[in-house]
């Protein structure tokens, strides 16, 4: 490794080894973020005199479920590289999970859980929107160590070093890129103050409405990110997780016109959730 001073440079991937079975940085921060993420939506739903065992019951199962929609959305747009090499699909410990696919996945299961469990939906997706968030900026820094999600070449300052193994076809000659997984974590980092200590209260009343807040910030953040990203899945000329954003942002200000009208109106809000 050659970096220069003042650059990001990369670390070993792997901490340790259990014999065949190497742990990976990868792995022990996607723990981290997860084991954040519920320990916060746990201490909210306390301090809101909700069901906090119960939502994060719901939470978990949220969390896995949305942990495979996100590597399916990985599969599914980059299956030149998994059709070759179909036994890399379970590899996540390498990396491969996008973001866009969890989102999909992962708070539609919850609602329908909640749903089943007769929990608050609207609180639930609130209380899980901070969480989400600080969990992705803890989670964005094992594409640090798998030294993946990089942008452009670049000389700034806090240019990033890519080894030659990992950099792009075409992309050989040069050593430094845009940490765009340090762009995208300190986005997230960013939405979890605005959602906690700027938006929380004010949106209280109205449930559901810090969602659909988070997915706004967070699509408009990908959006501006993604653009300098070099891994990008396309669709002809547009890049897809741009898409995704634009879907997001405009689910966002439905789902925020949606939860106003239902405050304005004063409509009911979700039953006490029975003790299961």
């Amino acid at each position: 490794m050659f970096a220069s001073p003042g650059s990001i440079a990369f670390q070993i991937p792997e901490i340790f080894g259990f014999g065949p079975f190497p742990v990976r940085w990868y792995g022990i921060l996607m723990a981290t973020a997860i084991v954040v993420g519920l320990w916060w939506a746990h201490r909210q739903a306390r301090r809101e005199g909700l069901p906090a065992d119960d939502i994060i019951n719901a939470g978990q199962w949220a969390i896995l479920a949305g942990l495979l929609g996100a590597r399916a959305y990985e599969v599914i747009f980059n299956w030149d590289y998994y059709g070759r090499f179909p036994w890399k699909i379970v590899a996540v410990w390498e990396g491969g999970l996008a973001m866009h696919g969890g989102l999909i996945v992962g708070p539609l299961v919850g609602a329908l859980l909640a749903r089943r469990w007769k929990l608050p939906i609207l609180r639930g997706l609130d209380i899980g929107a901070p969480s989400l968030a600080i969990g992705q900026a803890i989670g964005r820094w094992g594409n640090f160590f798998n030294e993946e999600a990089f942008g452009a070449p670049t000389d700034l300052p806090w240019k990033l070093y890519i080894s030659p193994g990992h950099r792009p076809p075409g992309f050989a000659r040069f050593d430094y890129f845009h940490p765009t997984f340090l762009y995208e974590s300190l986005w997230d980092l960013a939405m979890f103050i605005v959602l906690v200590a700027g938006l929380r209260a004010r949106l209280h009343r109205q449930p559901g409405a810090l969602f659909f807040a988070y997915v706004g910030l967070y699509s408009v953040g990908r959006f501006l990110i993604e653009s300098v990203r070099l891994d990008s899945f396309w669709i002809g000329p547009f890049r897809v997780a741009q898409i995704a954003s634009v879907v997001g942002v405009a689910v966002a200000i439905a789902g925020l016109a949606w939860t106003h009208r239902r405050a304005v109106h004063g409509v009911a809000a979700e039953p006490s959730p029975s003790v299961r």
